[in-house]
């Protein structure tokens, strides 16, 4: 008799964004002969086609990412359900919060035998400082995962940090199963170094424009900087969303106005960028997993400036692939700036011991393998 296919189920919220993390960990699956589903909302024009090239079913999820109104997501989570009685995956490999919360609960009603999450961050959800509308969400938040992460085999997490943070916090208990992986991974043989740029000292910053990204603090040391080095460019790269810390387009378009920098938009290859940077940024507060921009910067050899913060510290050694600065601090960032920039020999020694770490901890293929142990339940 023939063994029967075994079947994992990849559920999120923004189909481009699970093709884009996730597609790796797909492609290992099909590989070794598992039945692929991909379930998601294909937002912005994402074209279905791409998960077909990979041999994996794509199936429509029309869940609203930002959206706070539950009567708004009952639609999705009946067609969730129904989607998991009819399909009945082997694995659940849930993704972002509103996948972790609704399909690890409604797998564990399913039946569905090996139930997994990940955690690539924490987010608006969980971030410091915020409104009422933020305290309620983080509340939300905490219950949420609290339902779900309690039926969970295993949760990975790409910090150890938001691990804490949930146990403390009692959004998931000390019993869970967890596991750490090194981020998304970065695939080195599409982001591979190239010359170092000529040119005045040009920093850039990858990144949804969003308050707690950092952008105020990237605009506000842009015009320091400027001060002493007048022709030293600063390049903006990303696009405004529906996130409550959204940084509207007119504040951008301000910006630019002035002078202070350039603005691309949202650009769906950012290489062109990285490589006619000195110095990539990333001055985040954001309750991040691990930047995959960070992780882009590194292998195509360029040094780092970026936050002692919540997966951002997991991307840098102070001093030897980038420098490190406290969060909210423009004045700190500006002198990191100055710092690189009166001395791009030794950015770009920098930029070369980036590209040496990422090699060793950060190679897509080696990151896929340790999160595929780890949905198999291999190790713990």
């Amino acid at each position: 008799m023939l063994a029967r296919t075994k079947t994992i189920l990849f559920l999120g919220a923004d189909a481009a964004y699970l093709h884009a993390f996730r597609g790796a960990l797909m492609q290992d699956f099909r590989a070794r002969g598992w039945r692929v589903l991909a379930v998601a909302a294909p937002l912005g024009g994402f074209d279905p086609a791409r998960f077909t090239d990979m041999e994996v079913e794509f199936h429509p999820w029309p869940l609203g990412k930002a959206t706070l109104d539950p009567l708004a997501d009952i639609g999705p989570v009946w067609s969730l359900w129904r989607l998991l009685r009819r399909e009945r995956p082997d694995v659940l490999f849930a993704h972002t919060i509103k996948a972790v919360i609704y399909g690890l609960i409604l797998a564990r009603l399913a039946g569905v035998r090996r139930r997994t999450a990940m955690i690539p961050g924490l987010g608006y959800a969980f971030a410091e400082g915020g409104g009422i509308k933020q305290k309620i969400i983080g509340l939300i938040g905490r219950l949420g995962y609290r339902a779900a992460l309690s039926g969970a085999q295993m949760v990975v997490f790409q910090n150890p940090d938001d691990r804490d943070l949930l146990r403390a916090t009692g959004a998931m208990a000390a019993s869970t199963p967890t596991g750490l992986v090194n981020g998304s991974g970065v695939d080195m043989s599409q982001y591979a170094p190239g010359p170092w740029p000529d040119g005045p000292p040009r920093f850039v910053m990858v990144a949804r424009l969003l308050r707690d990204k950092g952008v105020h603090e990237f605009v506000e040391a842009a015009r320091r900087v400027r001060a002493h080095i007048p022709d030293a460019r600063f390049v903006l790269v990303g696009g405004t969303d529906a996130n409550p810390a959204a940084v509207p387009q007119s504040q951008i378009d301000a910006w630019v106005a002035e002078g202070l920098i350039e603005a691309r938009g949202r650009v769906p290859d950012p290489r062109a960028e990285y490589a006619a940077a000195h110095v990539a940024v990333l001055p985040s507060y954001y309750r991040e997993g691990c930047p995959r921009v960070n992780l882009e910067a590194m292998a195509m050899a360029r040094p780092l400036i970026t936050t002692d913060w919540v997966g951002c510290r997991e991307t840098v050694v102070d001093g030897v692939n980038g420098l490190m600065i406290p969060v909210r601090d423009a004045p700190a960032l500006a002198d990191a700036m100055l710092t690189l920039a009166r001395d791009l020999p030794r950015a770009r020694a920098m930029g070369q011991a980036g590209l040496q770490l990422c090699r060793q901890r950060f190679e897509l293929g080696a990151v896929t393998r340790a999160t595929v142990d780890l949905i198999e339940g291999k190790t713990v």
